[in-house]
């Protein structure tokens, strides 16, 4: 039985609860393989058998300031969409959009010339939504954009 995708626009709010953001403005990218999230890497460290990065996030405009921590599950060569390469730490964790919420895998990176703080890939999308780049915020409530663009 083939399920139904979600249609998204080019741009949505997203949650990560198991961070503490919700409500943060995301570009969704078909043409990047991987998420990413702009944070600052504060420092690598052990908890028993796994490895934990600590990192910042400061997403000025949108009035998120805190301190996280998250299992890092690899360490990969990234190429940004300036052709660069550079080694990302890679984190997973819950993201939500809209009534869908998932695990998926987010390069940590400084985005603080970017638009967005967050990116979403398109291996967090594959079998769960389709992009319409023509529309923004379809899966967003108002009240949500309302407080973030209005």
């Amino acid at each position: 039985m083939k399920r139904d995708l979600i249609m998204l626009g080019w741009r949505e709010m997203v949650a990560l609860p198991d961070l503490g953001i919700e409500g943060a403005q995301a570009k969704i990218d078909t043409g990047a393989r991987t998420s990413a999230l702009h944070a600052h890497v504060l420092e690598t460290f052990r908890k028993g058998e796994r490895e934990y990065v600590r990192f910042a996030i400061d997403y000025a405009p949108q009035k998120v300031q805190q301190v996280c921590e998250a299992i890092r599950v690899d360490r990969r060569t990234i190429t940004s969409s300036n052709g660069e390469a550079e080694e990302r730490l890679i984190v997973k964790t819950q993201i939500r959009i809209g009534d869908t919420a998932f695990r998926a895998e987010f390069s940590l990176a400084d985005r603080s010339d970017m638009v967005f703080p967050i990116l979403i890939g398109r291996t967090a999308l594959r079998s769960r939504f389709v992009v319409n780049p023509a529309r923004s915020y379809l899966q967003s409530p108002a009240r949500a954009r309302k407080r973030i663009l209005g």
